[in-house]
């Protein structure tokens, strides 16, 4: 039986992370893992970590990593005897050294993505609030402006995508997770990808998939 595939990708705002994770969860047949997902879908149904962070959120504070990891880690569990990709987890180094105790992970990406294309992208940015659904006006827009597709109801610009926030947001990434990605460096599992369209990143992060669960299979082919 071939050996389970655990990845992870790492990017900023507006880094695109969420739309190459979803084509190679769905190209390699991996479990998608959205932290963000799971954040947003903790606080309507009232589970205890997601009545602790809406909390934190209406106070204006970060959510604190023992709730972060009390949402995703049981997520994990469930897919135990699954091959997953992690979105947006771990965002800190405490939130990496816990998943570090429980699974080993065979990959990490990291979307390196110029300021500027960040600027651009984030103060384009849109979201239903009820639901989490993203919006970009300039590639991804609602059919009706300022209108979500599904529910028609108002969409908001979050004041953090707003351009006079967005150096502080991205400056305070770049300080969390610094110690992420030497982590990861350290143990030999970092790619890190340089560009500003998602079409001219993927096919360098394909053939490294394709390369490496390819090795996966064939060594797991060859342990008696």
């Amino acid at each position: 039986m071939a050996k389970l595939f655990r990845a992870a990708i790492l990017g900023p705002p507006g880094s695109g992370k969420g739309t190459i994770s979803k084509r190679i969860a769905q190209s390699f047949g991996l479990q998608y893992v959205s932290s963000g997902d799971y954040l947003r879908a903790g606080i309507p149904a009232n589970t205890e970590a997601g009545v602790q962070m809406k909390t934190y959120i209406e106070r204006g504070l970060s959510v604190p990593d023992h709730v972060v990891t009390g949402l995703v880690l049981p997520k994990l569990e469930q897919l135990s005897s699954h091959s997953w990709l992690l979105d947006g987890f771990p965002r800190t180094l405490a939130q990496a050294l816990v998943l570090n105790n429980l699974y080993q992970l065979d990959l990490v990406i990291s979307l390196n993505i110029p300021y500027e294309t960040l600027k651009d992208r984030l103060s384009d940015r849109w979201i239903h609030p009820a639901s989490g659904r993203v919006y970009n006006m300039s590639f991804n827009p609602p059919r009706v402006q300022g209108k979500d597709d599904i529910t028609g109801e108002p969409l908001i610009q979050h004041d953090d995508d707003k351009p006079e926030a967005l150096m502080s947001r991205l400056r305070q990434y770049k300080e969390v997770a610094k110690p992420v990605i030497d982590l990861y460096k350290t143990q030999g599992i970092l790619h890190s990808f340089s560009g500003t369209e998602t079409n001219k990143i993927w096919p360098y992060i394909n053939s490294l998939l394709s390369t490496k669960l390819n090795r996966q299979l064939s060594d797991a082919h060859q342990t008696p």
